[in-house]
């Protein structure tokens, strides 16, 4: 929970991961939470709601007119803007209709995932990774044939050289697939 000291500054902005889970668990609360993280000020609910109806039907938000936002802004309203305010994760006016992002938000740094097809998790392909360079050692260290000319500095020099590709190559993934980073949320979003 996200506590203040009498000055008013943040002093704890942690949530517990069952919170976290918990409200992450429903597309339109982390659609919210996107756009907030993207916008990083206050947005008015309705250009929230906008935003977060062309997302669900995949078209661009200036198409967007009351009738079709009106169902997910009467959700936000009610339901979803409620539950992230009563975490401190926004600051929500219902009179002012404006949704406010706090620190607890800007310290929730969100990574999702999203595979599609036969793609495969990060920690397999590591682990896949692992298990190539340390077959590749065992072949080079018994001398197996087509092996033999190699040596362990030679297997050492790929198996750095790939594992530091395979980081950086993550690590633009993962900043791609953080919650608030790009314009669309990731599980939008098409690789590039």
């Amino acid at each position: 929970m996200l506590s203040t000291t009498p000055m008013g500054t943040t002093s704890d902005v942690s949530l517990p991961e069952e919170t976290i889970f918990e409200l992450l668990a429903n597309r339109r609360r982390r659609y919210t939470i996107h756009a907030l993280k993207h916008a990083g000020e206050p947005m008015d609910v309705a250009d929230l709601s906008t935003r977060i109806t062309a997302w669900e039907r995949g078209v661009d938000p200036e198409t967007i007119d009351y009738d079709d936002r009106r169902n997910v802004h009467t959700v936000l309203t009610r339901t979803h803007l409620p539950k992230l305010d009563e975490h401190d994760v926004v600051e929500y006016d219902d009179e002012a209709k404006m949704v406010e992002p706090t620190p607890a938000l800007d310290d929730l740094d969100v990574y999702i995932e999203v595979l599609r097809g036969r793609e495969i998790p990060w920690s397999l392909y590591y682990l896949g990774l692992a298990v190539l360079v340390g077959v590749l050692l065992l072949a080079v260290a018994v001398e197996a044939p087509l092996f033999a000319e190699f040596d362990q500095t030679t297997v050492s020099v790929f198996a750095v050289t790939a594992f530091a590709v395979s980081a950086v190559l993550h690590y633009y993934y993962g900043e791609r697939a953080r919650l608030g980073n790009l314009e669309k949320p990731p599980e939008l979003r098409e690789r590039e």
